[in-house]
């Protein structure tokens, strides 16, 4: 397929994001991200160093590819918090397409606070920033972001790390119809299927880490969900057949003499 995905001014071949954390070294980060032929990799800047030279830097693995980083606030609570860390982190590192979230419940479900992801995203915004705004699956707070400026709306599957796929599918198709930007489903994703269902249902794109990055092989993992995102895309292109409460046969008799 030769559609592109386009959030902002930057456009990609792949529509599978991968994330950084919890592999056991820089090494396995890398194998398993080219392995999944995707083009993003979003480090939480905070605990994956990407803007000290003088440390082991996971941005020296990745100088010879063509994947682009996208730094996020994972451990932000406020929008001021959040605000501030990617002024620095552009400061250090001149990127400027970032993934916004505050977290709004750090002791259990880590779902987002959407009303300082919004008040951060009007801000950011404003700086220049390439926003992908990591929310809730509310369709009214999708739109919400989209108004602030966001430049592609990513919403829960399920919980992160939970690995229990899409646990509404309704909102994700809703949420599409709401906003005119990409639609990346995020957090919950646990294997091939979930991702395939997601691109089904029209996501743009989806990104995974745990998912991978905890597999028992993350590089063979890495190579399903490549094919799972381009599959689920396939067929939502292709259109499938509406769903029935009973059988139709797949060779008809009308018109047939016996």
């Amino acid at each position: 397929m030769s559609d592109i995905l386009k959030i902002g001014k930057y456009e990609f071949q792949s529509r599978l994001i991968v994330g950084s954390g919890k592999y056991p070294d820089f090494k396995t980060t890398y194998d398993a991200t080219i392995a999944s032929g995707a083009e993003m990799i979003t480090v939480a800047v905070r605990r994956v160093n990407i803007t000290n030279p003088n440390e082991e830097n996971l941005m020296d693995y990745f100088k010879e590819s063509n994947v682009k980083f996208l730094p996020n606030s994972a451990g932000c609570t406020t929008a001021e918090e959040a605000i501030t860390l990617f002024r620095l982190t552009r400061e250090a590192t001149g990127i400027d397409l970032i993934k916004l979230e505050v977290i709004g419940d750090t002791a259990k479900t880590l779902y987002p606070d959407v009303i300082e992801t919004i008040k951060a995203c009007e801000v950011l915004a404003k700086e220049g920033f390439t926003i992908m705004a990591y929310t809730s699956d509310d369709p009214i707070m999708a739109k919400r972001l989209e108004d602030a400026g966001a430049h592609a709306i990513m919403p829960l599957a399920s919980p992160i790390g939970s690995g229990l796929g899409i646990q509404n599918r309704y909102n994700v198709v809703f949420i599409r119809e709401a906003v005119s930007v990409p639609v990346v489903v995020d957090a919950g994703i646990g294997t091939a299927s979930d991702a395939a269902i997601a691109m089904e249902l029209g996501a743009d794109a989806v990104l995974t880490n745990t998912a991978i990055a905890q597999a028992k092989n993350p590089i063979l993992m890495a190579e399903a969900m490549k094919n799972a995102v381009v599959a689920g895309r396939m067929a939502y292109e292709a259109g499938r057949i509406p769903k029935k409460p009973f059988a139709t046969a797949s060779s008809p008799i009308d018109g047939m003499i016996f």
